[in-house]
């Protein structure tokens, strides 16, 4: 097996689950409680930023509850009709996960929590001319994830029984994700690999087996059958990564900083993106380890941004 997002080698119980201990208590007591009362599990609101494994734990309250699940995108939502066919087509105590629910527009937030109170959804007549018809929803539990928590309407939100802030993982615990990653799918990986992809993964799951992933493919394509460092270091190479795992884009924004642009949009203009993805995309990791700062509308290197600039250019 050479996909290493194969539903087969993803964790199924909680026990499984590397980090995030207070969210693991929270989910046991969650689960415990509800198998105790015989009830459905709570509806609850995952907040983080990308590839931190919301998903991954839905999966496993799937797996934890023994229902079945719902997965859907808030943005391929198109019609009422999709919303309500969801509800519908669930069972008692089925999950029904929306990934990306800021994506969901407010009239169908409205109509979901509407659902949820009523315990029914209405169809319309349409253009035949009969009268509204209720027609009663299953007791499902809603799980709703996004990045931007404050996007999703309040009163959808104050429905959702708990919120589940998923952390960053220490480089340890990605290594040690990485490492039952490869146990599972049967690969040959140098122990030193580990640790170094780990390193380069700003804290993100997702980053760390997309270049696990990579360098399997670099190895492979030597016909060899051991991923070694040197695979991994070509691997990071070709994704145009620096040795902190910045990208191309958080590379020339640093060095654009560093030849004196300080403003928003000159920034955006110089890397050829919309100012909304480089605050959305490239900014916040910079931000949070320490390379960057912004103060009323400008940007600057931090000292540890600036070292780090002049390390990549080969200064003194």
């Amino acid at each position: 097996m050479n996909d290493v997002n194969h539903e087969n080698v993803r964790p199924t119980s909680l026990r499984h689950l590397v980090g995030m201990e207070k969210i693991r208590e929270q989910v046991q007591i969650a689960i415990d409680a509800s198998f105790a009362d015989g009830t459905k599990y709570p509806s609850t609101l995952l907040v983080s930023e990308p590839g931190l494994g919301k998903s991954e734990l839905v999966s496993v309250i799937k797996h934890e509850m023994a229902v079945e699940l719902h997965h859907i995108i808030g943005s391929s939502v198109g019609h009422i009709s999709d919303l309500n066919g969801l509800l519908l087509g669930a069972q008692d105590k089925d999950i029904i996960y929306i990934n990306e629910a800021d994506s969901l527009k407010p009239e169908y937030q409205v109509a979901l929590y509407l659902a949820l109170d009523r315990g029914k959804v209405v169809l319309s007549g349409g253009k035949s001319g009969r009268s509204p018809q209720s027609i009663p929803i299953p007791d499902v539990t809603i799980i709703l994830d996004s990045n931007f928590e404050f996007s999703i309407l309040p009163a959808l939100r104050d429905r959702m029984r708990q919120t589940l802030y998923v952390p960053f993982y220490s480089e340890d615990e990605l290594a040690e994700i990485l490492r039952r990653r490869v146990r599972a799918l049967g690969w040959n990986v140098e122990a030193e690999v580990l640790p170094y992809l780990a390193g380069l993964s700003k804290g993100t799951p997702r980053q760390a087996l997309r270049l696990l992933s990579a360098s399997y493919r670099v190895s492979r394509s030597g016909e060899e059958k051991i991923v070694t460092l040197g695979h991994a270091k070509r691997a990071v190479a070709l994704e145009g990564l620096d040795e902190k795992g910045l990208t191309i884009p958080e590379q020339s924004y640093l060095r654009a900083l560093a030849d004196g642009v300080s403003r928003l949009g000159v920034i955006s203009s110089r890397i050829a993106m919309p100012t909304s993805t480089v605050q959305r995309v490239v900014e916040p990791y910079l931000i949070r380890s320490g390379l960057i700062s912004k103060d009323e509308g400008r940007r600057e290197l931090t000292a540890a941004g600036r070292e780090h600039v002049a390390r990549s250019r080969g200064e003194s």
